[in-house]
């Protein structure tokens, strides 16, 4: 009894000491939060250095306990050895040569010269040369001319084209900047008149000849990594013996603006045009005067780029605001500039389309060098080409042939077409451009519709052959036709490299049927009245072809063929084209 009472007093004592002591830890826990321990540095003086140790691998071998143990059987051969006679030699071996191609030739200036039937002369000159690390010099030469001699033509029909340009530019590491020269002459002859209108005397009396001059200055200016990319201007003075001149200046500056993934960009532009001629349109039977005019545009072009995997998307407008300097008129022009391609299946279909405007300034220059045999006595405007909305496809079908299709419609208002001036026998005009065998310039509204395809293959790198058709279909406001437009327009050209020293060519075109109309003008009757007759122009074909031979490095030797056909068809009406034509000569590369 008096031993349990012990022992219950002991364990009341332990419970009682237990809690005391837990009671005062926990209060020294708290007043140690409220105290602040501080900070203390512990220096590292051996890194952690990890070891992996050594397994132990268990020796000995299992024993087998299974009642069934098999004895392997002892098997007894012997070897009988046969001499067996060989001629075997092994070669020694050698390391194979792997052929090394020379790099080629690279020479930085060449001339050639060509001669043949007609008179016909072809020169050519060019040299690149190379300043510094940064520096440029290029300079061309070309010349182009013939003596004449188609049959059947009354006038003389000779002709010569002459052109030099020189071109300087200079490149840095943020920037580029570059200027060009240009100079040409060319003379050309009205020999067009119609077959048995006039007699011998008239004939001789017709001063058939023109002579062209043009003198250009361009520079540009391009920048790296700035939003400002560069700008670039023309000048350009035009004129002709008849007493016609022409200036043309043309600015343009681009800005470029990123915006996270897609770009937005910014271009400006200027264009003026403006000149005179001596005497007036050929409609008037009275030399009253000449013709100035003056037309100056200024617009801003704002598109947004974006690229998103396959799809290429430009958003833009097109604002111009166009003048006419001579009868203080303007019109504000706003045109759609949109253009998308989209890869349906990798390179071998990419769909692709627009809708594009722009108000085109048109000039003496410019319809010079459409139609050379147009008198200097034109009327000069620009041309509102509201849309042109475009679509099609194109591609690779194999990797070594590639298509295009496309189709188009288009609306133009005031567009040039060409059409034969009237026989206007009551001027006395200085230069014989009024005898029906000079063209004027007639503005039309026009709506085209049209489909374009071209195939292009190259077979390896020394053979390429590609053809393309157009067919347009005219829609005019004045219900005429589209004066020398033709409906149909086709071509295949092809080149071969023939071993290292041979190469040929092979140019074929057609062009369909055109109208036009020959009249004569008449005193006191209205231009509308003048009696008229229809003309149609017969479709041509026209072959050329072209073969060389590289005597080395430096010279080759070269004969083309034009017209193989000897076909004297009439490019324009009343002035037919040179027959068969051949002309041999060569060319010789140098470092100059």
């Amino acid at each position: 009894m008096y031993q349990s009472n012990r022992t219950r007093m002991y364990k009341s004592i332990i419970v009682v000491g237990v809690l005391f002591i837990g009671m005062h830890y926990a209060t020294a826990q708290e007043d140690d939060k409220k105290e602040d321990i501080g900070t203390e540095t512990v220096t590292v003086t051996k890194a952690y250095t990890p070891a992996v140790a050594d397994a132990f691998k268990i020796k000995s071998t299992p024993n087998l306990n299974d009642s069934i143990v098999l004895q392997k059987k002892k098997i007894k051969y012997s070897i009988f050895s046969v001499p067996v006679a060989s001629t075997f030699t092994p070669s020694k071996g050698t390391v194979s040569a792997v052929e090394r191609i020379p790099p080629p030739e690279l020479f930085n200036s060449y001339a050639s010269l060509g001669v043949g039937n007609y008179g016909n002369v072809n020169a050519d000159f060019y040299t690149n040369r190379t300043l510094s690390r940064d520096e440029d010099l290029v300079i061309g030469l070309n010349h182009h001319s013939t003596q004449g001699g188609i049959d059947g033509v009354q006038l003389n029909d000779r002709f010569s084209n002459s052109k030099m340009d020189a071109a300087y530019k200079k490149r840095d590491r943020d920037y580029n900047w570059g200027t060009d020269v240009g100079v040409q002459h060319r003379y050309y002859n009205w020999y067009g008149v119609p077959e048995s209108i006039f007699d011998d005397a008239t004939i001789a009396a017709i001063d058939e000849g023109q002579n062209y001059f043009m003198g250009e200055v361009l520079g540009h200016f391009n920048l790296e990594d700035s939003f400002f990319k560069g700008v670039d201007a023309k000048f350009r003075r035009f004129w002709d013996s008849a007493q016609s001149g022409e200036n043309r200046a043309i600015v343009n500056a681009a800005f470029e603006f990123p915006l996270n993934e897609e770009l937005f960009t910014v271009g400006l532009n200027a264009d003026y045009v403006g000149g005179s001629f001596e005497n007036t349109n050929l409609s008037n039977t009275v030399n009253l005067g000449g013709i100035n005019y003056g037309q100056l545009q200024a617009g801003i072009r704002p598109s947004l780029q974006m690229l998103r995997d396959d799809l290429s998307l430009n958003l833009g407008v097109n604002l111009v605001y166009g003048m006419d300097l001579e009868n203080s008129e303007g019109n504000f022009y706003i045109y759609p500039a949109i253009t998308a391609s989209y890869r349906l299946l990798e390179e071998t279909v990419i769909a692709y389309g627009g809708v594009v405007g722009e108000l085109r300034q048109n000039s003496f220059h410019g319809f010079v060098e459409d139609n050379s045999f147009v008198s200097p006595t034109l009327d000069i405007a620009p041309t509102d080409s509201q849309y042109n909305a475009y679509i099609g496809v194109k591609g690779q079908l194999l990797p070594n042939l590639s298509y295009n299709l496309k189709g188009s419609y288009s609306a133009e208002n005031n567009r040039p077409l060409f059409r034969l001036n009237p026989q206007n026998l009551d001027r006395n005009d200085d230069r014989g451009y009024h005898f029906g065998n000079s063209f004027d310039v007639f503005y039309d509204d026009i709506k085209t519709i049209g489909m374009f395809g071209e195939l292009n293959m190259d077979v390896n790198r020394n053979f390429t052959l590609g053809v393309n058709a157009k067919v347009n279909e005219y829609t005019t406001e004045t219900d005429n036709p589209a004066w020398n437009l033709p409906n149909l327009e086709a071509s295949l050209f092809m080149d071969y490299q023939i071993g290292e020293q041979w190469f040929a060519g092979l140019n074929l075109f057609y062009v369909g049927e055109r109208e036009d109309f020959s009249s004569v003008a008449v005193e006191n009757v209205l231009p509308s009245e003048f009696p008229v007759i229809l003309l149609t122009l017969e479709g041509f074909f026209d072959a050329n072809a072209h073969v060389g031979y590289r005597v080395n490095n430096q010279l080759s030797l070269f004969v083309k063929a034009s017209n193989i056909t000897n076909n004297n068809y009439q490019r324009w009406a009343n002035f037919q084209v040179q027959g068969l034509q051949v002309l041999g000569g060569a060319t010789y590369k140098f470092d100059f």
